[in-house]
């Protein structure tokens, strides 16, 4: 059990560090080290429970239930404080309502600690989000260093807080350490709440004005998520006598289903989905470690991993179908929305929102296939997103842009950025790089449950996807005769960052039917009793050789130099170098080609509005026909 405690409690020394160092040199050291010993634990923890069933530990100190009682009421003064000091009285009162309806369920006996047979457990699922937050977020925190002292120099109007930034990194580490090791379900609610705080701190870092109401959303939407998951809680205690996570699926009690949905409501809003998804869009105000951070490794996937969790119980029933038909309809309304934006870190919002709905889609349908593309989705995007996100950063620090359209021949300005940026775009939607991969499994497990809906929402998101992709793509590799190279470069510790996650990118995509083997399948096959095949041999040899020929790429542009490039038609006078031509009327006039955004079709105006009203009502239904089922 020592590695599971030093996981979650190594990362917060750190953070007390982080607020008392004023020396940047000697905290960019503790953060190195911090994130080196949290990746050496999770790879020890996961190598000592590779080769063995679950492990379960068992904290036998009443002083420990009693310190986390107390954070919890610390959390909620704090939320309660900086709300009424914001005039933010509903979060106010929702915060207030979960922490009081918590405290009786536990003081009442009724959340009998003495009873608890464990307080955490390793399984496959804990070990893989654990080197996700281990590995992704650590490498973002190592970004970070380099990445805020830059944002500093170029931000002088914003209070230099960068010890604050890192202590609250760091305790998010440890949160979400202790939501996917944690079996007790009021522990796994501390830590879920833990993170909401966090989100909130980092995105209102700045202290603008936009940034402050940011927060807030963020704030809102998690706290609501906290009341349904504190009743979901309470609800499992109370008439089902269900404490602890793995009992879940234990009970074949009918009404298990009820708290399951009550559950997912909470998954959904950390997750972002319709009609809670304005507070990750508003996460972009926040310097681009924070969006990383909040859209790739840590804050949403911590509630597509509660998803993935309860998701056996919502299997074949309507509370399994209306979650998946709200997870179609994000993915779908997001991918579609993703086209009309040319700001890079939007398309990446809209582009998470949509990944973590068919997430949740999959979750929602319960079944090996499903879980089996639900938690590759969970990999490839932590992976990929994290790597486009601090691209993105990269290049706005570099070109003062963070505009698609200003990305315009960045193979040749920023030949090393414009490459990495590729991988991550590709990892995103091209064969054979993981995330398709996962989508030909979820297609699969569509077709195979016969749910034709998800199926076509599927099928038409993932179109939208691939537009908006080929897009961005496009403008990257689109060049001008005799386009000028930028003198800039990345800084280290972003390009140490930023190759890393390329690599893991790639070796995640070549090592994928080791993982599916050794770490997703025995998963599965406990859960349902049986192993099953998702992605036959022969489609494996298929993914590989595409691979193969995508290495092979840069090889046969290399061939390409020394080709002879012509001068474009412009419908003018050519000037002769590609940029410039005199027009019928006589003026110099400078080419530009620029992508269509469709914005009068897919914007946010027109969609987002009637997406969150569906989604809100298919949620509705499904709660009212709980309730009707069960009176």
């Amino acid at each position: 059990m020592s590695l599971v405690v030093y996981l979650i409690l190594v990362p917060l020394p750190a953070a007390l560090l982080m607020l008392l160092i004023k020396n940047n040199t000697l905290r960019n050291i503790v953060v190195v080290a911090t994130v080196a010993a949290v990746g050496t634990l999770a790879v020890l923890l996961t190598a000592g429970s590779f080769q063995q069933e679950p492990q379960y530990y068992l904290v036998s100190s009443a002083e420990v239930n009693i310190l986390l009682f107390a954070i919890e009421i610390l959390l909620t003064l704090y939320v309660i404080g900086v709300s009424v000091r914001g005039r933010k009285y509903l979060i106010a009162a929702l915060s207030l309502v979960q922490a009081a309806a918590l405290s009786w369920y536990e003081l009442s006996g009724h959340h009998l600690t003495e009873s608890l047979s464990h307080h955490f457990f390793v399984d496959r699922l804990s070990m893989i989000m654990v080197l996700i937050v281990a590995f992704v977020g650590g490498l973002i925190a190592v970004y970070a260093m380099s990445y805020m002292k830059h944002f500093h120099e170029h931000h002088k109007d914003v209070q230099d807080r960068r010890g604050m930034f890192f202590s609250v990194i760091f305790v998010f580490f440890s949160a979400m350490f202790g939501i996917v090791l944690s079996n007790d379900l009021v522990w796994i609610f501390l830590f879920w709440e833990i993170t909401t705080v966090c989100s909130y701190l980092l995105i209102g870092y700045t202290k603008t004005k936009e940034a402050k109401r940011n927060a807030f959303t963020a704030l809102l939407y998690n706290t609501i998520g906290g009341v349904f998951f504190a009743a979901g809680i309470i609800f499992f205690g109370m008439l089902l006598h269900v404490t602890e996570l793995n009992d879940i699926l234990k009970s074949d009690n009918g009404l298990l289903v009820i708290p399951a949905l009550l559950i997912s409501v909470a998954a959904l809003t950390k997750s972002a989905q319709l009609p809670f998804s304005k507070w990750l869009l508003g996460a972009m105000v926040a310097p681009t470690p924070t969006s990383a951070l909040l859209h790739s490794s840590t804050m949403v996937k911590a509630g597509v991993y509660i998803m993935l969790r309860v998701a056996p119980l919502l299997s074949g029933n309507m509370a399994g179908y209306f979650i998946v038909l709200v997870g179609g309809v994000t993915f779908l309304a997001a991918s579609v929305m993703a086209i009309s934006q040319n700001d890079a870190k939007k398309v990446l919002a809209y582009s998470t929102i949509a990944n973590l709905g068919l997430i949740i889609s999959c979750a929602g349908i319960g079944t090996y296939e499903s879980l089996w593309a639900a938690v590759f989705l969970i990999i490839f995007h932590a992976v990929s997103k994290s790597l486009m996100f601090l691209t993105v950063g990269s290049v706005e620090g570099l070109m003062g842009s963070r505009d698609i359209e200003d990305m315009h021949g960045l193979i040749i300005k920023l030949p090393q950025m414009a490459i990495l940026m590729t991988v991550g775009i590709a990892g995103m939607f091209l064969a054979p790089f993981g995330m398709l991969i996962s989508k030909w499994a979820a297609m699969k497990a569509f077709l195979d449950s016969k749910n034709m809906i998800m199926l076509l929402l599927l099928v038409f998101g993932s179109a939208a996807t691939l537009f908006y992709w080929t897009k961005w793509l496009g403008k990257i590799v689109a060049i001008r005769h005799l386009s000028e190279r930028l003198d800039k470069k990345a800084p280290k510790c972003e390009m140490t960052a930023m190759v890393s996650l390329a690599i893991i990118t790639v070796a995640a995509c070549l090592l994928f039917p080791v993982v599916s083997q050794y770490m997703v399948e025995p998963l599965l096959t406990r859960m349902f009793g049986a192993a099953q095949t998702v992605i036959s041999e022969g489609n494996q040899h298929i993914m590989l050789l595409l691979l193969g020929m995508i290495l092979l790429l840069p090889v046969g542009l290399s061939l390409t130099r020394g080709s002879r490039l012509t001068t474009a038609y412009m419908g003018g006078i050519n000037s002769g170098d590609n940029r410039h031509f005199t027009g019928a009327g006589g003026d110099m006039k400078r080419m530009y080609l620029a992508n269509w955004y469709m914005e009068r079709y897919f914007g946010e105006k027109k969609l987002f509005t009637a997406a969150s009203l569906l989604a809100t009502a298919l949620l509705v239904f499904a709660l009212i026909y709980l309730i009707g089922s069960t009176i």
